[in-house]
């Protein structure tokens, strides 16, 4: 009985998701960006205060480290599961989640390209019964409850370890060409062959043409990790002798870390054509190269992964760096404010450099202090574009310590994603507001000449005497009720766009 009912559930939960995926493909974002031309400058909407910084968190699909928490659960599971996430982030103030839709060339969603991920639905190229579209549902979930979405992807490796069994639809049988086995039992796409990139090229543009995503982003993994072929050279000995044999003049590192600059730099440019407000974000190994800065030691990443991720950030390929500083401040040759302030020397161009730091320490007060600690570093060293990315989603809902000392602390209030000037500078029209006084209360109403435009909205409010408080407030609302109404007077509404934007300030004086 328990099972039938689920399955009503979850059959009625996805007819009302189409509906509303409907809604939203109609109604609030258009297929093809609604502002075809962007003025590019600076923009400083005069509003009461400075409300703006990143807020996200990684949700892993590989091994089903955070979601689905199996393969092969129903889908009204599986949406529960999303919802139980989604909301745990609006009601702790986040604004974003990276969510991972190709662990393993896969899919966690409607794809053409690649089959169905075994860690949805346990066998690969299988669809989830009845029908959805998990990404579909997640960025749906997403923006309704404020959040930005960025669909994360692996761009090279090909099967997990933890990846179910390798049948016909897995990359490794219908392009062996292109995968190498490595000897932890992982394979991996070759990074310098054209068709790999080509590939891996198509899947990134197959998401940011059909669906409404506010990012795109990749990790560390690059060429793998050394340890992965037991500390063995990665075996593409066919490719490097092709292109020594057609007179290539690099050397072997210098042409992987090529094959990954050319791929980075073309995915950039393909999103940037396309539509231009959906950011690229790249969050690489933390450490660019041993001594640098000088004290640093560890893991050297341009010579074991061939990501030159400093090229990256001083070539403007991305929009936003996320450099994954998993130490603590206090740990000696890779201390997190160190290593922070190096990339910040590094980013020439302004872009968004919102660091990704490791919240699985622990339940206990010194390791909630450490998250603490870290987040008002990068506020104080990061005043103009203020940002954390957490790993991952799962140590957040795990410890209440964690969640409440961010709760009452750094994140007691909502903030707004902070723009990307580079690529949209050109804000809503203002909205218009009307006040209406009512048993200590105030009830704002306000309207808009182009709902489409409008992702979020900050009603603004200030008591008699005191300093300015906000509401941000969902695309949908039009209305909102100010407590305390005999004390107010002073009100303003802005509009904010997808790409964090402010209208110009409407404001009211409350006789």
């Amino acid at each position: 009985m328990k099972f039938y009912t689920s399955q009503i559930f979850s059959l009625l939960l996805f007819a009302m998701l189409l509906v509303s995926c409907k809604s939203q493909n109609e109604i609030y974002f258009s297929k093809s960006p609604i502002k075809v031309s962007k003025k590019k400058g600076k923009w400083n909407p005069k509003t009461p205060t400075n409300i703006e910084e990143f807020r996200a968190a990684w949700v892993a699909t590989v091994a089903n480290i955070n979601w689905p928490s199996e393969p092969g659960l129903s889908i009204y599971e599986q949406q529960k599961e999303a919802l139980i996430l989604l909301d745990y982030l609006k009601d702790h103030n986040f604004n974003a989640v990276f969510f991972q839709v190709r662990p393993q060339a896969d899919a966690l969603y409607n794809s053409t390209i690649e089959p169905w991920s075994y860690y949805l639905t346990g066998e690969q190229g299988k669809a989830p019964e009845p029908y959805y579209d998990p990404l579909q549902f997640w960025i749906y979930a997403a923006h309704e409850r404020g959040l930005e979405l960025h669909a994360w992807l692996n761009p090279y490796r090909a099967h997990h370890t933890q990846g179910g069994e390798i049948n016909n639809t897995s990359v490794v049988k219908t392009n062996p060409e292109l995968v190498l086995e490595l000897e932890n039992g992982m394979y991996w796409m070759d990074p310098s062959l054209k068709e790999t990139q080509e590939r891996s090229l198509a899947v990134v543009m197959d998401i940011v043409d059909r669906y409404e995503v506010d990012g795109i982003h990749f990790d560390d993994y690059f060429y793998p990790y050394d340890s992965y072929n037991n500390g063995k050279d990665f075996p593409d000995h066919k490719s490097w002798k092709n292109y020594t044999s057609n007179k290539g003049k690099l050397t072997k590192a210098d042409w992987r870390r090529n094959s990954v600059n050319t791929f980075i730099k073309n995915v950039y440019t393909a999103i940037k054509k396309s539509k231009p407000y959906v950011k690229f974000g790249i969050s690489p190994f933390g450490i660019w190269r041993p001594g640098y800065p000088e004290s640093v030691v560890g893991y050297d990443q341009y010579n074991k992964l061939y990501a030159d991720a400093k090229l990256w950030l001083n070539e403007g390929w991305v929009d936003y760096f996320t450099p994954q500083l998993y130490w603590k401040t206090n740990k000696i040759g890779q201390s997190f404010p160190e290593l922070l302030g190096w990339w910040q020397t590094e980013n020439t161009k302004q872009l968004h450099l919102w660091p990704g730091i490791r919240t699985d320490l622990g339940g206990t007060k010194e390791n909630a202090d450490e998250v603490f600690n870290q987040i008002m570093i990068t506020r104080g060293m990061l005043p103009k574009s203020k940002g954390i990315v957490h790993w991952s989603i799962a140590p957040l809902l795990k410890y209440d310590t964690l969640s409440k000392a961010l709760l009452d602390g750094p994140y007691k209030n909502k903030t707004l994603v902070p723009p990307s000037p580079w690529l949209d500078n050109e804000p809503p029209n203002k909205p218009a507001l009307t006040i209406k006084k009512a048993t200590n209360t105030l009830l704002a109403n306000w309207t808009h000449t182009n709902k489409p435009d409008v992702f979020r909205w900050v009603l603004y409010y200030k008591p008699k005497g005191g300093k300015w408080a906000y509401e941000i407030l969902n695309r949908r609302a039009n209305s909102y009720t100010i407590p305390n109404g005999e004390t107010i007077n002073k009100v303003g509404i802005t509009a904010v766009d997808r790409t964090g934007n402010q209208s110009e300030f409407f404001e009211i004086t409350i006789n």
